[in-house]
């Protein structure tokens, strides 16, 4: 049993939309390619600037998620400080470990597709973690926070994703 999906932020617009949207076709290729369901866009205006995907599985990084991963080549390619004008989408609510990357590089604005807490039900355990709005409050960020968006999406991809995934990875 899955909880209902929330609805869309009201705060979404449609471009959030479609750009979350991209987010979940990378979570798509990052299964392709053998990864977790995870990826992530980051955009300055109307010009997105880096897509990636999350890479734990096939390099054996538990760091390589969507989010680190995109915020390690934007902040080597364009430099730290250079991010403060970007919003970063990604298709699952960023973890704790994400927010600490997000935070120090910089990002002022996240839009993500499925909350964690949603994607845990599908998993089938509590969620351990902080909802990402409350951590970078923590850490006294100011960063505008964005989602659900196109949450019913999101959570298919995490539905084909994590029984076969977890079956695969317990056999007994």
């Amino acid at each position: 049993m899955h909880p209902a999906s929330l609805k869309n932020d009201p705060s979404a617009t449609a471009e959030d939309r479609d750009r979350v949207a991209r987010a979940y076709a990378i979570a798509r290729s990052a299964v392709r390619n053998g990864n977790h369901p995870f990826g992530a866009l980051l955009a300055r205006g109307q010009e997105v600037l880096f897509e990636v995907e999350n890479e734990v599985v096939t390099t054996g990084d538990v760091t390589r998620h969507a989010e680190t991963g995109l915020i390690a080549v934007a902040t080597a390619r364009l430099g730290a400080d250079a991010l403060d004008d970007t919003t970063l989408f990604t298709s699952t609510e960023p973890c704790i470990m994400c927010v600490g990357a997000i935070h120090w590089a910089g990002v002022r604005r996240v839009v993500y597709g499925v909350t964690s807490s949603q994607m845990s039900s599908v998993i089938g355990r509590p969620y351990r973690g902080i909802p990402c709005r409350e951590a970078f409050e923590r850490v006294g960020a100011s960063i505008e926070v964005t989602g659900p968006v196109g949450e019913s999406e999101g959570l298919e991809i995490h539905r084909e994703f994590w029984p076969k995934f977890l079956r695969d990875r317990d056999p007994g």
